[in-house]
Parts: structure tokens; C-alpha cells; sequence
């Protein structure tokens, strides 16, 4: 069987797990909503994808690049909420107890690292599941890279065929649709007046970009032609911005991901002090009474 490697994109899934769980703390005070859907959240993704490698994926920054070309890049984000910055390193000292590898880079963005691990893997005949809701990853899908998209009720793995159903285009086309499009999220810009939908019909009449503006002058609508002809090095920019860089060097061995073995006194001893008492039961804790908080 070939290895199937897990690519868990961290902030997007603690934040997801923040905002899910409203209202959760220890018995000290401290908050711990995102510990526990974080926690419950990789578990079931686990459980039934049956990972032989596994990564989480943490943000390092802004990457330099992307900056340079346009200063407002994701400026409009606000900082991480209080409660949520408090219980990241908790996160991450879980996931060490519980053998999980994870990985940050100062100065490197997660969705650059999932690239480079997802071709990494793909060029050494792996599958891979990236495991986000970021549609900056449509453009990696292919016969061996799918998606887990937790926006996504069904809960099945992306494939080729469901980009095309969500935007239009295929994989490869998805650089030049988001280019197109742009993306309100990281505060990119767009061309005026082209949508999903234009951009799609765009693409599919003329393949990509590169022969869209080499045939603008087929396009009969003086407007529609115009905004296209204006926005020329904000598009070309745009391809720059949404592009993942799938080649950055470092970081950990492919074959090293292996997950280890939980540390499990160290796993107790949290979920003593955040008391999830569900999760001290899955561990087999005698003290645990069989009634009380759900958690």
C-alpha cells in the first residue's frame, strides 16, 4: 500500500475550533475551546483517514515575496483574538505529547509548506489530503492530492473534478481564475467587474491568462475589455500572489513523519488540568468518575 500523508493546515483548523466551541475553560479560568475541538477535530480526521505520515502546519508570517509586491497583503486581518493566542502553544505542546510532527518556519506562510510537503509527496508516489478550507489549495489537486474541506458536509475528498465543479476550471487554471477574481480574504484585488462566473467564462474560452491577453481584442465588450486591459500588471501581480511556492527547502525529513508514540503520562497530566474528562477516559484513566462533564 502506498504511504498517505495528512497535511493539516494548524491556524485554520484552531481558529475553526475556537469559534466553534463558544464557551469552554479549565477549572482555573483559562480558556480551553480550541484545545478541545482541536484535539476532537484531529482525532476524527485520523480515524478516518487512516494517515501513515502526518504534518500540522502552523503560519511563521507574511512571506516577504507577497509583501513586496503588494504592501497591503492581508492587511486587513485582525490580530488573533486574546483567548485563542493563549491556548496556541498549549496546542502545540499537545500535539508534541501526542507524537504528531508539526512544523513552523519564521517568515514562511503554512499554505507555501503545504505545497512544498504536498508535491514532495506526490513526487515520491504518495496520496496526500490537505485538510483546510483555504481555496488557494484547489490549484494542487490532482489524481494523488485531494482535499478535506470542513466546509464541506459530505466530508468527501476533493478531487479534480469537484474544482471544476466549485469554480469552473481545472486545477491548473485555478492560479489564473483566483488572479482574476481576486481574494477579498488576504485583501488581493481583482479585475473590476469580473466575478466567478466571467472569469470562468474568460478561461474557458481562452485557456489561461497568457492567451487572454494575447487575444483582448476579441473580447466584444468595450467595458468588459477595458478593465481588462487596465488591470493587466495587477492580474499578472495577482498570479505571483496566489501562486504557491512549492519548492522551499528545510524542514522535516518526508519519511520522518511518521506519527510517534503518545507520551501518555504527559497527555494525563493535561487533561487533568483542563479536565477532559472524555479524553481521560479514551486513555484508560481510573479515576476518571463514569459521570460528569461531558468534556
Amino acid at each position: 500500500m502506498s504511504s498517505r500523508l495528512l497535511l493539516v493546515d494548524g491556524h485554520s483548523y484552531a481558529y475553526r475550533s475556537f469559534h466553534a466551541i463558544r464557551s469552554l475553560s479549565a477549572p482555573d479560568g483559562s480558556p480551553t475551546n480550541a484545545i478541545y475541538g482541536f484535539i476532537k477535530m484531529l482525532q476524527k480526521m485520523i480515524g478516518t483517514l487512516r494517515p501513515s505520515h502526518l504534518l500540522v502546519v502552523w503560519d511563521g508570517g507574511l512571506a516577504e515575496e507577497r509583501m513586496a509586491l503588494l504592501p497591503e497583503y492581508k492587511a486587513q486581518r485582525p490580530s488573533t483574538p486574546e483567548g485563542l493566542a493563549a491556548q496556541l502553544p498549549q496546542i502545540e505542546a499537545w500535539l508534541a505529547a501526542a507524537g504528531h510532527p508539526q512544523w513552523m518556519k519564521d517568515g514562511t506562510e503554512a499554505d507555501d509548506w503545504i505545497g512544498t510537503y504536498a508535491r514532495r509527496a506526490e513526487a515520491a508516489g504518495w496520496t496526500v489530503v490537505i485538510a483546510s478550507s483555504d481555496k488557494d489549495f484547489m490549484q494542487l489537486v490532482n489524481d494523488r492530492v485531494g482535499i478535506l474541506n470542513p466546509n464541506d458536509k459530505s466530508e468527501k475528498i476533493w478531487s479534480p473534478e469537484d474544482v471544476v465543479a466549485k469554480t469552473g476550471v481545472a486545477p491548473p487554471q485555478v492560479v489564473d481564475w483566483l488572479a482574476l477574481v481576486g481574494d477579498s480574504v488576504d485583501n488581493i484585488p481583482g479585475v473590476p467587474g469580473v466575478g466567478p462566473k466571467t472569469a470562468t467564462d474568460l478561461l474557458k474560452r481562452f485557456g489561461s491568462i497568457a492567451d487572454l491577453y494575447g487575444r483582448l481584442a476579441e473580447i466584444k465588450s468595450e467595458s468588459q475589455r477595458s478593465a481588462l486591459a487596465a488591470s493587466t500588471e495587477a492580474v499578472q501581480r495577482n498570479q505571483k500572489m496566489v501562486a504557491l511556492q512549492c519548492g522551499l527547502a528545510d524542514g522535516p525529513a518526508l519519511e520522518g513523519l511518521v506519527p510517534g508514540t503518545p507520551r501518555v503520562e504527559d497527555l494525563r497530566e493535561m487533561y487533568r488540568r483542563w479536565n477532559f474528562r472524555s479524553l481521560l477516559a479514551e486513555l484508560g484513566d481510573p479515576t476518571v468518575p463514569q459521570q460528569g462533564s461531558l468534556w
